[in-house]
């Protein structure tokens, strides 16, 4: 599920994750035609086995489409933190209609808890993000999106795998070619999986003998359960929770590639969001600042990384996992003091730059703050002497721009 997703996560993702069009060309070019590309694509799906009645089925699908390209290359996005995408994606219907959909499927939910060990809000979270159960799956022929981006240069041996393997869920019997209607870069169903996801992780929930994600909610929760297992999901283990950090926390310790034993937590201050005291136990977990010292805090535990390898994004995780403690009671997040510190877009970039001239991987520069960004700016807050949260500041910028 790294690529883009459906069309509500589409929502999410344009608020925080890729790059403007300005930054997002590749350096590549289709030299060869669509044609004998075609021609060498059926060539090898048969020598993989794949049936020429499952080729023939998809053929009216597989077919060039320039606009997915011009999607794929030039995708317009705008930054915004967690809280602000928070407050957009989960007021009002998200939180109503999960705790619904949660009840609603009840006995389903306690099947698939009982089999992969994945909370029935952890699922439904992602559920609601991804297709707002099951509305907006997205309006493209996955098999023509899936064959114009196996042909284009940029990425063409991932979507190239992708296709080989939508033409396996057809011949399988799981899907139709005319029903393959996705996102626009090929995610199927109400969670939004990518076709060799899809093949490698769907169940058949609903013992029809098909694994149809797009129609059947047994399948979806039952499939996404598995598939959270595939990426790392610890059956009765936390995921995060909002917790209270004191001003006096050695704030270089406040990072996700940094774990410590709760009772390290406790003993420098960090207390529950309602103020009392954490567990002293040996649970490893992380504090995560979403938007510096002064905004939200969270304990994120190993649970937390199947989030991130579900979407690298740490503010659509974070959205995410932050959704699910919500449908399971938790009140509304704590949102710091008012004073969180805040710089341009083109303010990021320019700060991305300079770190990159220092020798760190940021990324993409691109003026989104990204989790390889967040990792470069905490350490030159640490060389410079201050708060190491993480957060770019305009005293950080200031500092950088002086500096030698």
């Amino acid at each position: 599920m790294a690529c883009m997703r459906g069309a509500y996560a589409l929502i999410i993702l344009a608020l925080v994750a890729a790059p403007t069009a300005a930054f997002a060309q590749p350096n590549c070019r289709n030299t060869g035609s669509f044609e004998a590309w075609l021609a060498e694509f059926k060539k090898e799906a048969l020598a993989k086995g794949i049936s020429p009645a499952a080729i023939a089925a998809a053929s009216p699908y597989i077919v060039l489409d320039q606009r997915i390209i011009n999607i794929d290359r030039g995708q317009r996005f705008f930054a915004q933190n967690f809280i602000e995408i928070s407050d957009k994606m989960l007021p009002g219907g998200r939180l109503k209609n999960g705790a619904e959909q949660i009840k609603k499927h009840q006995a389903l939910f306690a099947r698939e808890e009982k089999e992969f060990g994945v909370p029935a809000s952890v699922i439904t979270a992602f559920w609601g993000l991804e297709s707002d159960f099951g509305a907006g799956q997205g309006k493209d022929q996955a098999i023509k999106s899936l064959a114009t981006l196996a042909y284009d240069c940029r990425r063409s041996d991932m979507f190239r795998g992708h296709l080989f393997d939508a033409l396996r869920l057809i011949e399988r019997g799981d899907l139709r070619a005319d029903e393959m209607i996705g996102s626009w870069a090929g995610e199927l169903g109400q969670t939004q999986m990518m076709p060799s996801e899809y093949m490698a992780h769907a169940v058949d929930y609903d013992g029809d003998g098909r694994r149809n994600l797009i129609k059947s909610v047994p399948d979806v929760i039952g499939s996404t359960g598995k598939y959270l297992v595939h990426l790392g999901w610890k059956r009765g283990e936390p995921w995060l929770h909002e917790v209270r950090v004191p001003a006096s926390l050695p704030w270089k310790e406040a990072d996700l590639s940094v774990q410590h034993p709760r009772s390290q937590w406790v003993s420098w201050g960090v207390v529950r969001a309602d103020g009392k005291a954490l567990p002293a136990d040996n649970l490893p977990a992380s504090i995560v600042l979403p938007v510096g010292r002064f905004g939200p805090a969270f304990l994120a535990y190993d649970n937390f990384q199947a989030y991130l390898k579900w979407n690298q994004s740490l503010n659509y995780s974070l959205t995410a996992a932050y959704y699910a403690t919500r449908l399971d009671g938790a009140p509304p997040m704590h949102k710091g003091d008012g004073n969180i510190p805040k710089i341009s877009f083109e303010e990021t970039r320019e700060l991305q730059q300079m770190l990159e001239r220092r020798g760190y991987d940021v990324g993409r520069v691109d003026g989104v703050l990204g989790l390889k960004s967040r990792v470069a700016i905490r350490d030159m807050q640490i060389k410079f002497g201050q708060p190491a949260d993480g957060w770019p500041t305009a005293e950080l910028l200031a500092r950088l721009r002086t500096a030698r």
